[in-house]
């Protein structure tokens, strides 16, 4: 889909949709307990359906209800050999693989995109050193194994989502475990996410040190109505738009929150008063829009930016090779990433989405001030639909063709 975006001025209030992040876990926690739990609001994008498709494969049922989700929770230990389609969406793969690995019978978790591709290391060590079978195909990821409670070192600078999925498998099978985290650790706010998740449905897991993570066994997760925060990572587009001089305000986000994107406003500041260098480690879905608000503000050093290669698109690559339609150079190293500053001008070239949702809305940032047009703009599905209906009702010239 192409999107025409005119320059000018967005003004008014827009509800922060709900947070894709925690709507993931509270999904999960539901489905493993036991009765059944609504969780609300819900913006019905890729992502979170496919995390809803992996999790009615498992056995849970999920039905929608006036923007709402209606979970009835299941027992993955005993899941039949099933498929688990995962979309594009490198959370539901990594959230549930280790719940495919309770019952020791054969599971196919499929995908596309570029999700295929995506790492899958920590779990391809655990898997080989505990004899489990893990295999890629065209087909998709087949594993088989049964995984029991223990001790396992795991790395933490590939990403917490292996964390997150390893903790929820944990903490239902017999008997306490114990995660020793190589370090660094990197996105640490969205593991504590997860501990937060499993919180509210009844179950703790403690920290006993820095790098070690105490897991509860047998856990009996408690089923009720849960609220899911607003979405700081989807929030920031706005934020930038914010900062870059539209009188804009995005409600309904906690000041308290444990989003690692919360710092999106200090980062802002950072840049808009000069050069600023920014570290993405813990909040790496910042970096496109960081790139653009950059280019606009007179340029900035990104820090922690090597896993963006491994994302929807290879992130830095792409945001710098559409950032040169704009005028703007971007200079990428092992873990850093310039963004040179410069005057802006509108682009003469098609900008290209490259499947990614994050890019998208990025450059639909920098179009507001220079115009432009953008293919590929229906991957914001993946995880905002509303995105470009929030923009039109802030005033945005917007014309799909």
């Amino acid at each position: 889909m192409r999107m025409e975006i005119k320059p000018g001025t967005l003004r008014g209030e827009i509800p922060a949709p709900p947070s894709k992040s925690m709507a993931h876990r509270m999904l999960i926690c539901a489905a493993l307990a036991q009765g059944e739990s609504r969780i609300s609001p819900i913006e019905p994008s890729e992502d979170i359906l496919a995390t809803c498709d992996g999790l009615r494969a498992l056995g849970a049922d999920i039905r929608e209800e006036n923007g709402a989700l209606r979970v009835t929770g299941c027992r993955p230990a005993e899941a039949e050999s099933v498929v688990l389609p995962c979309r594009e969406s490198g959370s539901t793969l990594r959230f549930l693989l280790p719940l495919c690995l309770l019952s020791g019978r054969e599971m196919l978790l499929t995908g596309s995109g570029r999700l295929p591709e995506r790492p899958l290391d920590v779990y391809e060590t655990l898997c080989a050193e505990q004899g489990f079978r893990l295999e890629r195909s065209a087909e998709g990821i087949r594993v088989q194994g049964t995984l029991r409670a223990g001790e396992y070192t795991v790395r933490g600078d590939l990403s917490s989502q292996f964390l997150t999925g390893l903790a929820y498998a944990l903490s239902v099978t017999e008997g306490d475990s114990v995660l020793h985290i190589l370090p660094p650790l990197e996105s640490e706010p969205y593991l504590r996410m997860t501990l937060e998740a499993m919180k509210l449905s009844g179950v703790e897991a403690a920290w006993t040190d820095p790098l070690t993570l105490r897991i509860p066994g047998g856990a009996r997760y408690r089923a009720g109505e849960k609220t899911v925060e607003g979405d700081w990572s989807n929030a920031a587009f706005f934020e930038a738009l914010r900062e870059d001089g539209h009188p804009v305000r995005v409600t309904g986000l906690r000041e308290d929150s444990l989003q690692g994107d919360r710092i999106c406003r200090e980062y802002f500041r950072r840049i808009r008063e000069g050069g600023a260098e920014t570290d993405v480690t813990d909040c790496p879905d910042l970096a496109p829009v960081l790139m653009a608000f950059a280019a606009m503000r007179g340029g900035a050093r990104l820090t922690g930016t090597r896993r963006l290669r491994f994302k929807e698109s290879d992130r830095g690559a792409v945001m710098a090779e559409e950032l040169a339609k704009f005028g703007v150079s971007v200079a990428a190293g092992e873990n850093e990433i310039t963004v040179s500053g410069g005057s802006l001008r509108a682009p003469r070239e098609t900008l290209q989405g490259h499947n990614d949702h994050r890019i998208v809305m990025a450059l639909a940032v920098l179009c507001l001030r220079t115009g432009g047009v953008l293919e590929g703009a229906e991957a914001v599905r993946k995880s905002y639909p509303g995105f470009w209906d929030a923009l039109r009702s802030l005033g945005a010239e917007i014309t799909a063709g």
